[in-house]
């Protein structure tokens, strides 16, 4: 076993909500910064998309080895001249406050979806594949984007295993079911959960963007339906089914739609339950409850391992290889992206003030529209709770202002860092899971740059319609 599967291995063992923690570390002046210190980042989103296109089987191979080189590119330089200390406790941040807790959540959801089969013979038409990505859309807020993805993507690939012409199912999927569809309730995705801690109301985002939820989903349900029901006639007789079954329609592996719930209820139960007991980790503060989640979700995994019975397993295929991708992945992209991140917080005092200087006007007002597409397009390539974060707090940080006086703000806020995540596979977790899964099922998916040209054609678009009538 490589040095990086051991160190995955234990990272998945040792396991939440699926974004950054609140704890303590030294923080990092990012005012002090040049732009240069994000050249690690820009290095690792470059590898992920231009290496398994010029050398994949190197990738195939080493994509943790390279991931640790980005890392090592920050860490080391970072240590060398702001110390040692500085750049430990900002990795332990990371590694406690944020990575650790983040793969614990993917893990049980990965391990808790994979333990649910649904049976039958699903057979992908244009209307069944609409109506699944419809049903996800509805799930997504509910149980999470990562949750309702995971369940969702093996049987909606497995119903269109017969088609020649698939990619495009699996990637309005990203679109809809692992972006769009979580933009309800803070359950559904990172940013709306941490709005959610910050004081803005349950219910608040249900009520505020339903309308430009329902226009994006519906837009997009009715774009991929045209497209499917065209893709769909072009193929015509279709071959032989490979995976055909008689047996009924329903789920197997049920034991764990109650492991699902209690997901669900231990990250309600961490943003909810304030009982003001925290521990220091290396100077990251790690609180009760996000403590208690943590563990929880741990035995939820394990629990989920022991019941589910192996036929379940053999019969979803079930793999860890994309929960290793995305781990080594996203153990690179959370280390490298603390230095941009501390740039951005920085305001307009950092490098990156032009951009945040942006979404004020002259006479001091916020510009919502600027609010919606500068929020969007940082999430679309950085973790979109801390941006959310950033631009919530530069807003004024009050969320009873941000709920009423200046409600249409926090929208185009919520709007921007929800679906825009989108844009690109590492916009939002699920999407390179969901890419990890379709590619190891043997769907052929689109590069890094080319998924971005789907997004770019598709979703811009859209997203320029909505700018026009909610945010101006």
């Amino acid at each position: 076993m490589t040095l990086s599967a051991r160190a995955s291995r234990y990272l998945l063992a040792a396991a939440s909500t699926l974004l950054p923690g609140l704890g303590h570390a030294a923080a990092i002046d990012g005012g002090a910064l040049t732009a240069w210190w994000g050249l690690p980042f820009a290095g690792i989103l470059l590898s992920i998309a231009l290496l398994p296109l010029i050398t994949p089987v190197f990738w195939h191979h080493h994509y943790g080895k390279v991931a640790a080189f980005w890392a090592l590119s920050f860490l080391l330089p970072f240590a060398a001249m702001f110390g040692p200390a500085l750049a430990a406790s900002n990795f332990v941040h990371a590694l406690v406050g944020e990575y650790i807790p983040f793969i614990i959540l993917l893990t049980a959801l990965f391990t808790v979806s994979g333990g649910i089969y649904i049976r039958g013979n699903l057979r992908g038409s244009p209307a069944l594949n609409t109506a699944i990505l419809a049903i996800g859309a509805v799930l997504a807020s509910f149980m999470g984007t990562t949750g309702a993805s995971m369940l969702l993507i093996r049987p909606l690939i497995r119903a269109n295993d017969n088609r020649t012409h698939k990619a495009h199912v699996v990637i309005f999927f990203i679109f809809i079911v692992s972006n769009a569809g979580g933009s309800l309730t803070p359950l559904g995705d990172p940013p709306l959960f941490l709005g959610f801690l910050k004081g803005v109301e349950f219910f608040w985002t249900l009520k505020t963007l339903f309308p430009e939820t329902l226009f994006l989903v519906g837009s997009l349900l009715t774009l991929f339906f045209v497209m499917d029901s065209w893709f769909f006639r072009r193929e015509g007789v279709q071959p032989v089914d490979p995976t055909p079954t008689t047996r009924t329609l329903g789920f197997d592996g049920t034991v764990n739609f109650i492991l699902l719930a209690a997901v669900v209820g231990l990250v309600l139960m961490s943003g909810a339950w304030k009982p003001g007991i925290a521990f220091d980790v290396w100077g990251t503060e790690v609180g009760l409850p996000g403590l208690l989640r943590d563990l929880g979700l741990v035995a939820v995994t394990l629990i989920s391992l022991r019941l589910t019975p192996s036929q379940v397993h053999a019969d979803n295929q079930f793999s860890w290889a994309p929960m290793q991708e995305v781990a080594k992945l996203f153990a690179g992209i959370f280390l490298t992206i603390i230095p941009v991140i501390a740039m951005l917080k920085a305001g307009v005092d950092g490098p990156f003030g032009p951009v945040v200087g942006a979404v004020t006007q002259p006479d001091g007002s916020p510009d919502v529209l600027m609010y919606f597409w500068i929020t969007g397009v940082l999430s679309s390539f950085l973790d979109n709770a801390p941006t959310y974060l950033v631009f919530f707090n530069t807003a004024g940080g009050d969320p009873q202002v941000l709920m009423t006086t200046l409600a249409p703000t926090l929208a185009a806020i919520s709007a921007g860092a929800v679906f825009m995540g989108a844009n690109s596979y590492i916009g939002n977790a699920p999407n390179l899971m969901v890419k990890a899964i379709a590619e190891d099922r043997g769907v052929k998916m689109p590069s890094f740059f080319g998924y971005m040209v789907w997004s770019g054609c598709i979703l811009l678009p859209l997203f320029f319609v909505m700018g026009l009538i909610w945010f101006r």
